[in-house]
């Protein structure tokens, strides 16, 4: 065989030895794939055994399972549905069943008749609040609703509405019925038992930060403990405010000079603010720190003294 020939074959082989094997490897890789799409195919158990048997190892780690989250359902008052019920139902008429009023008590309330007053024999309606419900079983609930009159009068329904489980939708199940108002509850011992003298340092610090706070009338910071804040009423309601009466739970409130640093007093304060329109008697509950021969406002904290301990 010539030379040249030689040559050519012996140049050929690793060409085609080459080859070969890319040719396998395609194979391997067409195989691969097929086996992969079989795989999504049939499941994820497949999927897995799929990813660990091709020619390149790799673990398909099975996906988290989610933690089961508990959220405990509230039964939600349906006061304010039967507050919206009770005042459509009063303002309307069955001699006008396709009025406004009569269309939305019907569909608040499917089923439940509608009042047929006589002209000029009511007083005309002026508001209604709900004060009070009861849950019942069943998802039952029993709304107390106050109707109030343009002659000062006040009637009281009780008002039937049932919820469903999840407490977001709502039906009134009857008729509403006249009731008797709330008891007057005790009112409980104050906690404020000091008298405060009207010319000492606490009350005129009090009466300082009450024109800043409801009048305007100066900076309201400056009257404030270090870290405390509280913007004053926006716009100024007031034009003039006039400390009355204070009351405190501390005796230390009492006493004349400002006392030691660090003191705290909590007091309830008794004002007379006027406007344009007249005067308005108010009350404030504050709290205050002593601090460099000064008392400093720490809180504004109204309503929140019960037995002599803040909360």
């Amino acid at each position: 065989m010539p030379l040249g020939k030689k040559a050519s074959r012996s140049e050929a082989a690793p060409v085609i030895a080459a080859g070969v094997e890319l040719e396998k490897m395609r194979r391997r890789v067409r195989l691969s794939r097929l086996a992969l799409f079989t795989a999504i195919a049939a499941g994820p158990a497949a999927l897995a055994v799929a990813m660990t048997s091709g020619p390149a190892t790799a673990t398909a780690a099975a996906p988290d399972k989610p933690t089961p989250v508990r959220t405990a359902v509230v039964a939600a008052d349906p006061a304010g549905y039967a507050q919206v019920f009770l005042d459509a139902w009063l303002r309307s008429s069955a001699d006008e069943a396709d009025s406004a009023q009569a269309r939305l008590a019907q569909s608040l309330a499917p089923g439940v008749a509608l009042p047929d007053p006589a002209a000029g024999a009511q007083s005309r309606l002026r508001s209604v609040t709900a004060v009070g419900s009861v849950q019942r079983e069943g998802g039952a609930w029993a709304v107390t609703v106050a109707a109030q009159y343009a002659d000062s009068t006040v009637r009281y329904f009780d008002v039937p509405v049932a919820a469903d489980a999840r407490g977001a939708s709502f039906a009134v199940t009857g008729a509403p019925g006249v009731v008797a108002g709330p008891a007057r509850a005790a009112a409980p011992k104050s906690p404020y038992s000091v008298n405060v003298p009207s010319e000492g340092a606490l009350s005129l610090t009090i009466g300082e930060f009450l024109g800043a706070y409801l009048t305007g009338s100066g900076e309201v910071d400056r009257y404030l403990a270090p870290g405390v804040e509280l913007a004053p009423v926006s716009p100024a309601p007031y034009t003039s405010v006039a400390v009355g009466e204070v009351s405190a739970v501390e005796e230390v409130a009492a006493a004349g000079p400002v006392a030691a640093d660090g003191t705290k007093v909590r007091v309830r304060v008794r004002a007379e603010a006027r406007d344009e329109a007249g005067r308005w008697p108010l009350a404030y509950e504050l709290a205050l720190t002593s601090r460099s021969g000064r008392w400093d406002v720490a809180a504004l904290e109204s309503g929140s003294v019960q037995g002599g301990v803040a909360r």
